[in-house]
């Protein structure tokens, strides 16, 4: 599989593959395997998304397999700081290089607020001790002042965030003669942050530790007295199955075997995004990372980026455009329905989707695409229902007609798709 998947990507030069494989087959060994045979040809740094829960497990995996690799954690509170830090790297690296980030840190929102800089400026007037200061605002890019529609500056902060708040602007300023600058004048955040609204930690924290199964309001706060608000915020983020082995000063288990049962069952099918730090992840790989900087992106449980819309499927299309190669893992790569295979193949092989006329319309969006892709690799029924209601004043109500479409999938083999999808039963 790892001569396949090598084969696919380096050889002929693929921009995706994928390992579907049942679980227990060893999808994460095989793609580290990948990784490290790509990294002798010329893809050093590798970009792993996965649930939060088996983040420190791909770590483990890794060193285990490759034990000189360099591993990045990018799913706690310093994601940013550590972006900062690989950004100014500019040596190539001599080992392999994994960067592991939870796909709930990855996701992309949909709320926004404004972006600018400012810097205070001091006008001096006739006399030695006369002057006065003044804000200007400018591109965080290019350095070029900010003004409105009528090209006057702005007098006060204020009337800019209105006039930004209003739709998402771009700097219109020509730094270099004939090349526009482009930089967004806006910036993606949390719900909480473009309402205003900032909770707390401990408010956060409180609210999380109470959705656990058997933890209620004042348990939550002795707990959040025992241990802080910080503590507990960095483990729910980092590492959750460490909240059911928590112990209290005597050094003894703080839950029983039943408790810590229920809790390890809730924390297995939960993802904590305690949202300190409104940045998000994607947004800088995207802007202020070289593009495929990775060279590889491993896309682990890669079923759960199919839906069209979804925060956390448009933030892996994000970041498949910012890699090199795509690798993705999967034990379910359908669901039943052809539909489920469009988005998926559509952000993992873009130019291939398109070269097969499967565009967006007119309306900006891909659901003619879907349709027809549907019609082309499985079967659509049309089911009619009769409704037919009861006599009204001596005469019969007119029978309606309600047509509902459903997709399903055709055996036909997908030879077009062969390519870019490698199954190891």
């Amino acid at each position: 599989m790892v001569r396949a998947v090598f084969q696919q990507l380096a050889v002929e030069d693929k921009p995706a593959a994928i390992i579907n494989a049942e679980m227990g087959t060893g999808k994460t060994m095989m793609s580290i395997a990948a990784a490290a045979a790509l990294h002798h040809a010329g893809r050093h740094r590798t970009l792993v998304l996965s649930p939060p829960r088996l983040v420190y497990k791909w770590r483990r995996e890794i060193l285990k397999t490759i034990p000189d690799a360099r591993v990045w954690i990018l799913n706690g509170t310093d994601t940013l700081v550590k972006l900062l830090e690989i950004r100014a790297l500019d040596r190539k690296p001599e080992v392999p290089e994994f960067f592991i980030m939870g796909r709930v840190r990855m996701r992309m929102g949909y709320h926004w607020r404004p972006s600018y800089a400012t810097r205070r400026r001091w006008i001096s007037g006739e006399g030695a001790s006369e002057g006065y200061a003044v804000t200007e605002f400018y591109c965080p890019k290019c350095g070029g002042e900010i003004r409105d529609e009528d090209g006057q500056t702005y007098a006060s902060e204020q009337k800019l965030k209105n006039d930004l708040a209003k739709n998402r602007r771009f700097c219109k300023r020509e730094p270099v003669k004939g090349r526009l600058c482009g930089e967004p004048l806006w910036t993606l955040c949390r719900k909480d942050v473009s309402e205003g609204i900032a909770p707390s930690v401990y408010e956060r924290v409180l609210r999380t530790v109470t959705s656990l199964p058997g933890i209620g309001p004042k348990t939550a706060e002795k707990l959040i007295g025992l241990y802080g608000e910080e503590y507990l915020a960095s483990i729910l983020e980092n590492n959750i199955q460490a909240f059911s082995n928590l112990m209290d000063e005597s050094g003894d288990f703080l839950f029983n075997e039943r408790q810590a049962a229920r809790i390890d069952r809730a924390l297995g099918n939960a993802e904590f995004s305690l949202g300190r730090g409104g940045y998000q992840p994607t947004e800088f790989i995207k802007r202020y990372l070289p593009k495929h900087f990775f060279g590889l992106m491993i896309v682990d449980e890669g079923h759960e980026y199919k839906n069209y819309g979804t925060a956390q499927g448009q933030a892996m299309g994000v970041l498949a455009r910012c890699a090199e190669k795509v690798l993705c893992l999967t034990g379910t790569l359908m669901g039943g329905y052809a539909e489920d295979l469009f988005y998926l193949l559509w952000r993992l092989w873009p130019q291939m989707m398109i070269e097969d006329g499967y565009v967006y319309n007119k309306a900006n969006t891909l659901g003619t695409a879907g349709m027809a892709f549907m019609k082309q690799h499985g079967v659509l029924k049309e089911i009619v229902r009769l409704l037919v209601g009861s006599t009204v004043k001596g005469r019969s109500a007119v029978p309606k007609r309600s047509a509902t479409k459903c997709a399903r999938p055709k055996p036909p083999d997908f030879r077009r798709w062969a390519s870019c999808a490698m199954c190891c039963r």
